[in-house]
């Protein structure tokens, strides 16, 4: 529970985390680079030069496939010549007339970029073998509801590799489990404007079995690319890109309309780098190379803000004007880390923090990680509006108080020193492994260790910070965030624009 939800809890109907959409992508171990296609052709007394003819069989017995089912199921199958073309805007149409019973819904096909081998022999080594290259060759999406996942598609190529890309919702799952348990709800697109029991479907939500998934991506990869068969092979899966939400459901458009643009206006001001980085749980280093920042984008459903760090975004926006939606998305599992075994190159294991596997059996370690995030953003932005409790707040921190015989003064969000010091303890390293004495020096120059200790004896003394148990660190309280929250918002709306 965040300071936003406890302040609107009358207002708002029920909460629900969940994964969203999910890609996973699927390859065969031994094909998938270029030194094993040339060891498999070596072994089975294939020329390296002889690849696409190798290669051709494969492509036909995968159109083959296609055009039987297609046949069966009584579909023609549709070339998507233009690029520009959405392809979910096909399948809109074709669900609108054909309903959602699970089965084929449709075939789609187009050429596009696949990753490919080029035969070469190296004149200085005397070596032939395959070498990465990329090209382009037939797709086929074969889009269908499945009776526990919904709508998904498979994208199978016509070339060797035959790498696969794999797509579902992770509300449709939640769905389909809700309906198993006989729990009424309503949907609006892949959002639950209401559910019976918020508890109960969030149970549900949080038992995600991978290894029933796993099973359910085996099986699509037999239907629909039985080639791999050949190869006396079984597919390992990764996720390619994932998404988890966290929805608050308002009772009434007009309850969160009341809120949305404030929160929406003061994040653009707000959020700043560091804070992306505590939202992911990251320190954001002075050689940090990637890219940081945040877009405001105007949609057809409404706004939405995204705060992106490398190839992780958290967004936040108003699905149909009724939901406000936190969701952090990842396109490349390593960038977080967690504790887990690691198996080092001498055959030995441990445990420690490390980079995140892309298997799909990261899902479940990854899901606590994404609604961390989602809770930290929720916490920050819960300060933008709240102004039921501000004035006894205000009157908290600025005024001077005593204890144990000794006075500490109060903070004064105009003045340069106060507000740099609360400018300090909010960056992103602190807010994730705390923040030290020796910390602080480091962004307040100008003083030393001694005034840095009275410094954060004051902050204690005012209750914005508390100090860890059997250590000497120290972290920002609720009433703290919501003390840097609002300076932040002096400096950016008062402070800044005066100076221009």
């Amino acid at each position: 529970m965040t300071l936003l939800t406890e302040r609107y809890k009358d207002k708002i109907a029920g909460i629900l985390t969940c994964y969203d959409r999910m890609v996973i992508t699927g390859t065969l171990p031994q094909l998938c680079f270029a030194q094993g296609m040339t060891r498999y052709l070596y072994e089975h007394g294939i020329r390296i030069f002889d690849y696409a003819n190798f290669a051709q069989p494969f492509r036909e017995q995968l159109r083959h496939n296609a055009e039987a089912l297609a046949k069966a199921h009584n579909i023609k199958i549709e070339f998507v010549r233009n690029h520009e073309s959405r392809k979910e805007d096909i399948i809109k149409k074709i669900l609108k007339r054909r309903g959602t019973a699970p089965g084929l819904v449709h075939i789609l096909s187009a050429m596009e970029s696949c990753i490919s081998y080029q035969p070469w022999h190296n004149k200085q080594t005397g070596k032939t073998y395959l070498k990465p290259d990329m090209g382009r060759c037939l797709h086929y999406y074969f889009y269908f509801i499945d009776e526990d996942l919904g709508l998904c598609y498979v994208r199978v190529p016509t070339w060797c590799p035959f790498r696969l890309q794999i797509y579902f919702n992770g509300h449709n799952l939640l769905a389909a489990k809700l309906k198993k348990h006989g729990i009424s709800f309503s949907w609006l697109d892949n959002a639950f404007d209401d559910i019976k029991d918020y508890e109960q479907a969030q149970k549900l939500s949080d038992d995600f079995n991978v290894e029933e998934l796993h099973e359910k991506l085996d099986q699509f990869a037999q239907q629909y690319c039985p080639v791999h068969a050949h190869f006396n092979q079984v597919y390992h899966w990764s996720v390619m890109t994932a998404e988890y939400a966290t929805d608050i459901v308002f009772k009434e458009q007009s309850d969160l309309q009341a809120i949305y643009e404030e929160l929406i206006r003061t994040a653009i001001h707000t959020v700043k780098p560091d804070n992306i980085a505590t939202f992911l749980g990251r320190k954001l280093h002075p050689n940090y190379q990637g890219e940081v920042g945040n877009h405001y984008h105007v949609r057809i459903e409404g706004t939405r803000i995204k705060h992106s760090m490398d190839k992780v975004a958290i967004k936040m926006y108003d699905k149909f004007g009724k939901i406000l939606r936190i969701e952090t998305t990842v396109r490349d599992l390593s960038f977080f880390k967690h504790y887990r075994t690691v198996e080092h190159t001498n055959g030995t294991k441990s445990k420690k923090y490390a980079a995140m596997k892309k298997t799909i059996y990261s899902l479940a370690p990854l899901a606590e990680l994404l609604v961390a995030s989602n809770r930290r953003y929720l916490e920050f932005i819960s300060a933008f509006d709240d102004h039921s409790s501000g004035r006894s707040h205000l009157e908290r921190i600025s005024q001077p108080i005593q204890k144990n015989n000794r006075n500490y003064q109060g903070f004064n969000f105009f003045d340069p020193d106060d507000l740099k010091l609360l400018l300090a303890i909010i960056r992103g390293e602190f807010n994730i492994s705390g923040f030290q004495n020796k910390s602080l020096r480091c962004y307040l120059f100008d003083k030393t260790s001694a005034q840095i200790s009275r410094l954060i004896k004051r902050l204690r003394m005012h209750g914005l910070i508390r100090k860890a148990q059997n250590a000497y660190k120290y972290y920002l309280t609720k009433l703290g965030k919501k003390v840097i929250a609002t300076a932040l918002k002096i400096k950016e709306f008062m402070i800044v624009p005066q100076l221009a």
